[in-house]
């Protein structure tokens, strides 16, 4: 096989393990980064006052029902037994989440077996909207106005910064409504928190002799001089200088503060009230339960647009940025000898074991394309 000069922009997951994969074939890779640490937005490092390992750009709680990734995490990591419980804070009560058997009946004040919590539901749920189309008409529709204004709708509202009106019903279907005391937020089969951080895990995989990584490095067209392929990771918008415009994303706030003892008592605390400013208060020591401390560290997290001077959580993806979208792929696939990956360049939420696994598929179908002498195609996904 003829080896390869790589370049790949960005040294988060995806570029990390496409890098990995093709290192361990011989080729050579060149992995640059306009940002002075690795891992991306999975970032996690030690509080300098607690020795809290704290997740610097918000919780990442790892959860896959992907064998070979899950597998493929454990090469690089020690992973730990963690079982992500979120509550919620709503009229002065505190309530488990994702909605279930408690929750219904805490609410409702009832004691409710789980047949007849279904009846309580159904009976409280919208029966005449039979194709729900928005995130409202969504949760009208399965579980009521008054679970779905206590718990939904406001939090919604600082989280995207719209109406549920305005949202796909889509995002809704991904919260379970379960009928039992199951209050795991996550159903899949492995679940769990690397032990010294998500850092260590990305350093690991970049660690080989084909590899050289070079941070605070903004990409220039310069770079890519002399390259036979370019993995790029970065915003597809940006690619294109923003010919188009920008697309839309949510970005987040943390107002990070330290307690002595406890703070709330759990990981993750909502707040589904929209009078309350903030979305949740996360407390970092809680998602590293085999570590003991004494000082804690937490942090307010507020939801706003994001700016050109932002970092870029969540795409937005409605109608106007859809548009947009197109037209920037309707550019990707006229390019030769460039992929565009992860969920900045295919503009797509991603969770972790997503990602990886994408990036595995990316760099075996480039391995494929060599051996075949055969064209890389710019996405490997569904983007539009």
């Amino acid at each position: 096989m003829i080896k390869k000069n790589i370049l790949i922009v960005g040294a988060g997951f995806t570029g990390a393990v496409i890098g990995r994969e093709l290192a361990e074939k011989g080729h050579k890779i060149r992995i640059i980064d306009s940002r002075p640490h690795v891992a991306g937005n999975c970032y996690s490092e030690r509080d300098e006052q607690t020795g809290v390992m704290v997740h610097t750009y918000g919780p990442h709680i790892f959860h896959t029902d992907n064998q070979e990734v899950w597998d493929y995490l454990n090469r690089f990591a020690e992973m730990m037994p963690y079982t992500n419980r979120v509550k919620t804070t709503v009229n002065g009560q505190v309530f488990s989440l994702p909605i279930n058997l408690h929750t219904i009946n805490q609410f409702f004040n009832t004691t409710c077996s789980p047949s007849e919590a279904q009846a309580l539901i159904e009976s409280k749920s919208d029966q005449t909207i039979s194709n729900p189309q928005t995130f409202e008409e969504q949760a009208m529709r399965f579980v009521g106005k008054e679970l779905y204004e206590a718990f939904f709708k406001g939090y919604t509202i600082k989280q995207w910064g719209m109406s549920p009106a305005e949202l796909p019903a889509s995002i809704l279907k991904r919260l379970p409504v379960r009928f039992n005391y199951d209050d795991n937020y996550f159903s899949h089969k492995y679940q769990g928190m690397p032990k010294e951080g998500y850092t260590p895990i990305v350093e690991n995989i970049l660690n080989h002799p084909n590899i050289t990584i070079e941070l605070n490095h903004t990409f220039d067209e310069s770079d890519a001089e002399g390259i036979d392929h370019l993995f790029f990771t970065g915003p597809i918008d940006a690619w294109y200088g923003y010919r188009f415009g920008r697309l839309g994303y949510r970005t987040l706030d943390f107002e990070k503060f330290h307690t002595e003892g406890d703070f709330q008592g759990t990981a993750v605390m909502n707040y589904g009230e929209e009078k309350v400013p903030y979305t949740r208060i996360t407390e970092h020591k809680y998602f590293a339960p085999w570590e003991q401390h004494q000082g804690s560290v937490c942090y307010r997290e507020f939801s706003r647009a994001c700016t050109p001077d932002d970092t870029p959580y969540y795409p937005i993806r409605q109608m106007g940025e859809m548009e947009m979208l197109n037209q920037y792929l309707d550019l990707a696939e006229q390019e030769k000898n460039i992929s565009f990956a992860g969920r900045l360049g295919t503009y797509r939420y991603l969770d972790m074991d997503v990602t990886i696994g994408e990036a595995l598929d990316m760099a075996k179908t480039y391995l494929e394309s060599i051996e075949q002498n055969s064209e890389m195609p710019v996405f490997t996904v569904k983007v539009r």
